[in-house]
């Protein structure tokens, strides 16, 4: 069953499964992005650097959290629209080789003025294999509210 707006109450948290970055994830960011700037492309020249290595691209973090929670299949079928990423902050650097997990926190939610849908608030926390915050912030969603014929999820 799928969820929609009106499965959703404000606090609950929703954890991802797991996900380890590698060398090749970066490199490819890096390639598609065209951001080949040397903290996250020269492992040489990064070695001495303030974080001992090249780190991840600050994006690539917040791509992964996103692509986590949507593995969760709670937002999946009902996502209508993104609405913004507000207060996302890089907390400290990913390396290749940590592996990261995502939670998502219901915030608030609206109705919209339709009936239609509705807004979710939600807090990402993106987590390494420390339970250290590498990243947080809120991403907003819009999404499907129950139609008539629909029961709840069981």
């Amino acid at each position: 069953m799928e969820w929609v707006f009106d499965d959703f109450e404000v606090g609950q948290v929703f954890d991802s499964q797991r996900r380890t970055v590698t060398e090749a994830d970066v490199m490819m960011f890096a390639s598609w992005s065209w951001d080949t700037n040397p903290v996250h492309t020269d492992a040489v020249g990064q070695a001495h650097s303030r974080f001992g290595g090249p780190i991840a691209h600050g994006l690539l973090g917040m791509s992964i959290a996103m692509g986590l929670v949507s593995r969760i299949g709670v937002f999946e079928g009902c996502s209508v629209a993104l609405l913004g990423v507000d207060e996302w902050r890089f907390v400290a650097p990913i390396r290749s080789g940590d592996t990261l997990g995502a939670s998502v926190e219901i915030l608030a939610t609206r109705k919209s003025s339709s009936g239609q849908s509705g807004i979710l608030q939600r807090w990402f926390t993106l987590v390494n294999q420390h339970e250290d915050v590498v990243q947080q912030g809120r991403i907003d969603l819009m999404v499907n509210a129950r139609r008539a014929d629909q029961s709840a999820p069981t």
